[in-house]
C-alpha cells in the first residue's frame, strides 16, 4: 500500500481560500438584509421570474449556499487526518495536542459569536473535531460504521423537516423561519455592544443549528479523512482517477439536485442546503483540481492559496468587514443594496481578503489567529507533559 503523505498539500489550500470566499457569498445574504434569513431562503421570495435583482440572488445562492460550507467542512476533515498522520508518524499519542486546537477552535468561534456574527461555523466546527478525533483513532471500521450511522440519522432528519415543511405549504400556503423582526431594525439603528447583548440573549436560538447539523458534519469530518487517506488531493494519476468519479457524482447529481432551488414555494429549502449541496461540493473538489492542473498559470490559484493558508483569519476578517459595511454602527448600507450590489460588495471584500493575505505572508509565514493558536497549543501541550512527566516521577 502506497504510503500517505502528511505534508503540506496546495490543492488543499486553494479548495479553503475558494471554499472561505465562497461562505461569504452566502453569509453576504445575511449581512446585507440585516439579519433576514428570508434572503438565504427562497420560501418568501419564490417568484424567481420577477425580477432581476430576485434571480441574481437566487443565480448566487444556486451556486454557494451550502456547498462552499460543505466544502469547507470535508477539508476540516482532510485537515484532521493530516494532524493524525503526523502525531502517528512521530509516534505520539493521539488527539494529544489536537485536542487544544479544539478548545482554541471553540473559543475563538464563542468570540466571534459574541462580537461579530450569530451564525458563526467555528464552534460546531470544534465540537465536531472533539468526536471525529476519537473516532478516527479507532480505526477505519470505526469511520465507515459511524458514517453509515450518521449518514441515515441525517437523512431521516432532514426528510421530517421537509415534510413539515410541506404540510406547512399546504395548510397555510407559505413558510417562515425568519427573525427579521429582532434583527433589521437592532442591526440597521442599533450600536454594537445592543448586538453583542442580543446575541447572548439568544445564544440557544442561534446555535439550534450548530446542534442540527451535527451529524452532517461528522459525516462530513469522515469523508473528508477518507478522502485524505484514498489519496484523493494528491496530484498523481490515483487522485485524478478518484477526482474523475468524484466530479460525475458531484456535479452530475449535485446540479440537477440543487436546481430544485427553482421549484416555486420553497418547500425545499432544507433538503437544499443540508442535503443536497453537500453532494455538489464533492463536485467543486473534483472541478478545482481540474482546473488547477489544466490552468496551472492562473495567477487566481495563488491569490486562493493565500487565503487558504489562512483561512481562519480570513473567515472572521471578512464578517468584521462586512458588519462595517452593512450595519447600522459602520457604513450603514444594509437593507439598501440591490442584488447586483450585494454581489459587488462581496467580490470586493474578497479582493480585500486576496491583498491582506499577500502582504501579511509576505511578512510572516501564518495569518494572526493561526500564530496565536499554534502559540497557545504549543505551550498548553508544553504545560501538560511537564505535569505528565512530573506524576510519573512521583
Amino acid at each position: 500500500m502506497k504510503k500517505v503523505s502528511y505534508e503540506r498539500i496546495r490543492l488543499l489550500d486553494i479548495l479553503r481560500g475558494f471554499a472561505i470566499i465562497g461562505t461569504l457569498g452566502t453569509n453576504i445574504w445575511l449581512f446585507a438584509h440585516l439579519g433576514n434569513t428570508d434572503y438565504l431562503f427562497t420560501y418568501a421570495h419564490y417568484d424567481w421570474w420577477a425580477s432581476a435583482d430576485v434571480l441574481i440572488r437566487y443565480i448566487t445562492l444556486f451556486l454557494v449556499n451550502g456547498k462552499l460550507l460543505g466544502l469547507l467542512t470535508i477539508l476540516f476533515g482532510a485537515g484532521l487526518e493530516i494532524q493524525f498522520g503526523r502525531l502517528q508518524s512521530r509516534q505520539k499519542r493521539w488527539p494529544g495536542p489536537y485536542l487544544w486546537t479544539t478548545v482554541f477552535l471553540l473559543l475563538e468561534g464563542l468570540l466571534h459569536y459574541t462580537l461579530v456574527l450569530e451564525y458563526d461555523i467555528l464552534m460546531s466546527y470544534a465540537l465536531t473535531a472533539v468526536i471525529v478525533a476519537f473516532i478516527v483513532k479507532r480505526g477505519d471500521r470505526a469511520i465507515k460504521r459511524t458514517m453509515w450511522i450518521t449518514g441515515i440519522i441525517h437523512v431521516l432528519f432532514v426528510s421530517l423537516l421537509f415534510l413539515a415543511s410541506l404540510a406547512l405549504y399546504l395548510v397555510d400556503g407559505g413558510l417562515s423561519m425568519n427573525m427579521a423582526g429582532s434583527t433589521e431594525s437592532l442591526y440597521s439603528t442599533g450600536t454594537w455592544l445592543e448586538q453583542i447583548v442580543f446575541r447572548i440573549e439568544n445564544f440557544a436560538v442561534f446555535r439550534l443549528e450548530a446542534i442540527y447539523v451535527l451529524f452532517l458534519n461528522i459525516f462530513l469530518f469522515l469523508a473528508g479523512v477518507r478522502l485524505m487517506r484514498a489519496g484523493a488531493f494528491h496530484p498523481d494519476e490515483k487522485g485524478r482517477a478518484i477526482r474523475r468519479r468524484m466530479l460525475r457524482i458531484g456535479l452530475g447529481a449535485g446540479i440537477p439536485l440543487n436546481l430544485l432551488l427553482f421549484v416555486p414555494g420553497g418547500i425545499f429549502d432544507f433538503p437544499l442546503r443540508y442535503l443536497f449541496a453537500p453532494v455538489m461540493s464533492i463536485g467543486y473538489i473534483a472541478l478545482i483540481a481540474l482546473l488547477t492542473e489544466r490552468f496551472h498559470r492562473w495567477r487566481l490559484w495563488a491569490v486562493l492559496e493565500r487565503v487558504g493558508k489562512m483561512a481562519l483569519s480570513c473567515y472572521v476578517l471578512q464578517n468584521v468587514l462586512a458588519s462595517v459595511v452593512f450595519y447600522g454602527w459602520g457604513w450603514g448600507l444594509g437593507g439598501k443594496t440591490g442584488s447586483l450590489g450585494t454581489v459587488a460588495i462581496w467580490l470586493c471584500i474578497s479582493l480585500c481578503l486576496s491583498c491582506f493575505a499577500w502582504l501579511w505572508l509576505s511578512l510572516f509565514k501564518q495569518g494572526p489567529l493561526e500564530t496565536i493558536r499554534k502559540i497557545m497549543v504549543r505551550r498548553l501541550s508544553a504545560k501538560e507533559r511537564n505535569h505528565d512527566s512530573k506524576t510519573v516521577s512521583a
